[in-house]
């Protein structure tokens, strides 16, 4: 199985933009969105994806990870399929030090929400901050997408 292990941070300063080496614009939906496991569909530029997820561990930090890219044709009709609720925002690839940290800065209800996740290879790998990261969040479910489709960061 796959496991993803990642740390989030919210994001304190618009610096990150000058620093990413890339972005992307993101909408993506929810199949399911069950407490303990998601179902995701994801357009991201002219991309398609489907993302099965379960529950994250007592730390937030890992959990259970399946991702295949499908025809974009095919997410768009996925779409259709989605819980009330969608999750738009644009992805900026940072590179810090040793690793690459993925800014999420958000749109519609989520507006003035900006996160940025790393992945690691093991809980406990040490890693620098970049200046940009506020409070760390990993852990706390209202920062999910799945929660922030359900429950907006403009309705907190």
């Amino acid at each position: 199985m796959a496991q993803e292990i990642e740390r989030k941070f919210l994001v304190k300063d618009d610096s990150f933009k000058k620093m990413a080496s890339s972005s992307s614009r993101i909408k993506q939906g929810y199949i399911c969105s069950a407490h303990g496991r998601t179902v995701r569909v994801r357009i991201r530029g002219e991309k398609g994806y489907l993302t099965i997820k379960g529950a994250s561990d007592a730390a937030g930090m890992s959990r259970y990870e399946w991702e295949r890219e499908i025809p974009l044709d095919e997410a768009e009709e996925l779409m259709k399929l989605c819980e009330p609720g969608m999750i738009d925002k644009t992805r900026y690839q940072v590179e810090w030090k040793s690793h690459v940290f993925e800014v999420d800065e958000f749109y519609g209800e989520n507006v003035g929400l900006v996160m940025a996740e790393v992945e690691l290879k093991s809980e406990d790998e040490i890693f620098e901050c970049p200046p940009f990261l506020g409070k760390q969040v990993t852990g706390d479910i209202r920062y999910y997408n799945s929660f922030l489709m359900k429950n907006p960061y403009s309705q907190w």
